[in-house]
């Protein structure tokens, strides 16, 4: 991509030798526990709290059976379902966190025969039986919003699955594809959202789909004909719902809003998967979830989360279900407003390093090089570079790159990058490259495996509103607020990183004139606001007046303001390579908006502690197969957003 800017070299505080090592050869060696607002363990002891007891009849069945639909799927895709009469969140909707993958692949078989035969109205399939209303509830809802031709009976506690006669009479009026997407739309259900059928000039048959869909769903929604560049068109628009826009009572917003704060315990799942398969499981939007921060994945973590409109009685009876996906939950208690992001004072890590070496060019024995490493970052910090969690796991196109795309307003790259395919012959490839290779929006959907939602979401808005800017722009517009501008962040994030280098490399290790510092030490502070930013002066300087602790450097967006030393054209340089120098870091068109933050250019592991082991291989027979090796324990504390990766890289001397 032109302006693209090679990754930095990323820059070491200290000259120790270091030592190799692996990480992450297991969840359990590397793991990450929050801190909370007042210092402590998230999963630490506190005050006795009133025990939460389930009554008889909110337990759960045992969780996987082969004669019930299971909730545990084989697949580790994000999605989930909602409760009957919640609006639909279309990235909640994955099946495969409902359904089993060979349920799934049945179920597939099924629909394909419906779509294919005429005698399809005689045609039924079983999905199981659900004894938990919530479970039935994401049942539905996924399987519509999948399959919109087909509808869901209950019959007790079992899924019928059969041919929806609406869809077929709709089918007859309108393209396949329409009364797809009107379905969803209907099943849905967003508050003040409209569906516009494509322009008819036939007057005729405009009344025949007027008088389909007042006929068949007239409680729900309303129609009317619009004139638009010369064609006639039909907009549908849902009804209001009785006493809508009445101001809920003291009493009502008591009862509505009910918040059960708990501890979330996860291993080798990424939090907003944990967040997507509890959603689901308990019938409810992935956005009624509250959190501080994101944690990894590979790896077992700790952090509080707060959940609306679930008592703390309901959570508690899913536990069963929950563990069976790696999911424990703790210190469950009522709490009165969700959480906010940041709301935390950092992180706790416990990790290992596992086969520890000497770098070829390194003398000293291990025990020496790792005391001096430890030591030297407990004095000196590391940078507080970005690690590369920040830029995704993607082997070819690094999220930072479809970011700039977004910010330099050619969704249609933007979209090419993020469907772009990746080594390998699985399912999504074939998909992202028959996309590629084609253009087929709709080949390539047909294609694309159930499971992965946001790619699916992405080919479904091209189908329907073709390709081009305006079909890109609506493509990104499918996709929740929280994925678009997570690419935005990556991009700034890697500015940010090689901001950092050339600060150091060009100006030093001290604060110098037109640095802008931060009034708290970054020991004590993750990130400084707008108001506590100074701007180092010349007297200062000359007098040490601040430390390169204190030294912050901006995150590119439009409420931060830049170095004024030789960081600042740097900056409009760096910028201006990508075509962004005159960016307003607002994108109207796709509801985006970056102000921007600063952040510490140099962070400290706290508590810092470590131990070295030896273990010993052996085969099978018991016989030692090689020598000893050794292992490294460590933990320490980071502020929030600091990342353990990096800071191992400063101790290690390489990327652990």
């Amino acid at each position: 991509m032109e302006g693209e800017t090679p990754a930095p070299s990323l820059a070491f505080r200290s000259a120790h030798q270091g030592f190799r090592g692996s990480i992450k050869a297991s969840p359990q060696d590397f793991v990450v526990t929050e801190i909370d607002v007042h210092g402590q363990l998230v999963n630490g002891p506190s005050a006795p709290e009133e025990p939460v007891r389930v009554r008889d009849d909110l337990r759960d069945v045992p969780h996987k059976d082969t004669s019930r639909g299971t909730l545990l799927s084989e697949e580790t895709a994000s999605g989930d379902g909602t409760a009957d009469g919640e609006a639909l969140n279309q990235e909640c909707l994955d099946l495969s966190v409902i359904l089993s993958s060979s349920l799934i692949t049945t179920l597939d078989r099924f629909a394909s025969g419906v779509q294919a035969s005429s005698e399809a109205h005689d045609m039924q399939m079983s999905l199981g039986t659900f004894p938990d209303k919530h479970q039935r509830a994401a049942v539905h809802s996924a399987l519509r919003h999948t399959y919109p031709f087909l509808m869901t009976v209950t019959n007790h506690e079992e899924i019928l699955v059969r041919e929806d006669p609406d869809f077929r009479e709709l089918s007859q009026l309108v393209a396949v594809e329409e009364a797809e997407d009107f379905f969803r739309f209907k099943d849905a259900k967003v508050p003040g959202s409209t569906f516009n059928f494509l322009p008819d000039d036939i007057k005729e048959h405009r009344t025949s789909v007027h008088h389909f869909v007042s006929r068949r769903f007239g409680k729900l929604v309303e129609t009317k004909s619009f004139v638009t560049q010369g064609r006639t068109a039909i907009t549908v628009r849902l009804r209001e719902r009785g006493r809508h826009g009445r101001k809920r009572t003291a009493g009502e917003r008591d009862k509505q809003d009910v918040y059960t704060g708990f501890t979330l315990r996860k291993e080798n799942l990424e939090t907003l998967e944990a967040i997507s398969y509890m959603a689901a499981v308990l019938g409810v939007l992935p956005s009624d979830f509250s959190y501080a921060g994101i944690k990894d994945k590979r790896a077992v973590t700790h952090q509080s989360m707060v959940v609306k409109k679930i008592s703390p009685e309901r959570l508690l009876a899913k536990a069963q279900v929950f563990e069976a996906k790696g999911i424990q939950l703790s210190k469950l208690h009522r709490v009165s407003e969700p959480l906010r992001l940041g709301r935390l004072a950092g992180n706790r890590f416990g990790l290992v390093v596992r086969d520890l070496k000497p770098h070829e060019c390194s003398a000293g024995d291990l025990d020496s090089l790792v005391k001096e490493a430890v030591e030297n970052v407990k004095t000196r910090g590391f940078v507080n570079y970005y690690g590369p969690q920040r830029f995704g796991s993607s082997q070819k196109v690094q999220a930072d790159r479809v970011g700039l795309a977004l910010l330099q307003e050619d969704t249609n790259t933007a979209l090419r990058l993020f469907l772009s395919p990746e080594e390998g012959d699985d399912l999504e490839n074939k998909a992202k490259q028959h996309f590629h290779e084609t253009g087929n929006a709709k080949a390539s959907l047909a294609l694309m495996p159930v499971y992965k939602a946001r790619e699916r979401l992405m080919l479904r808005a091209l189908h329907r509103y073709g390709g081009g800017a305006a079909g890109s722009t609506r493509a990104w517009l499918s996709l929740p607020h929280g994925i678009r501008v997570f690419y935005l962040h990556a991009y700034c994030s890697r500015v940010w990183n090689q901001a950092a280098d050339f600060r150091l490399q060009a100006l030093g290790p001290r604060a110098v004139q037109g640095d802008l510092v931060s009034s708290a030490s970054c020991r004590e502070e993750a990130a400084a606001q707008t108001s506590q930013v100074h701007v180092v002066t010349a007297a200062e300087e000359h007098d040490s007046v601040f430390s390169l602790d204190q030294v912050v450097l901006p995150m590119p967006g439009n409420s931060v303001k830049y170095p004024e030393n030789a960081l600042g054209p740097w900056y409009r340089d760096r910028l201006g390579r990508d075509g962004l120098r005159s960016c307003r870091f607002r994108i109207p068109s796709l509801k985006l908006n970056v102000p921007g933050c600063y952040r510490p250019l140099v962070s400290y592991p706290r508590d810092v502690s470590y131990s070295l082991h030896s273990d010993q291989d052996t085969q099978d027979t018991g016989v030692a197969a090689s020598p000893c090796r050794t292992n490294l324990e460590l933990s320490f504390s980071l502020n929030a957003s600091c990342y353990a990766t990096v800071c191992l890289r400063e101790i290690m001397k390489c990327d652990p």
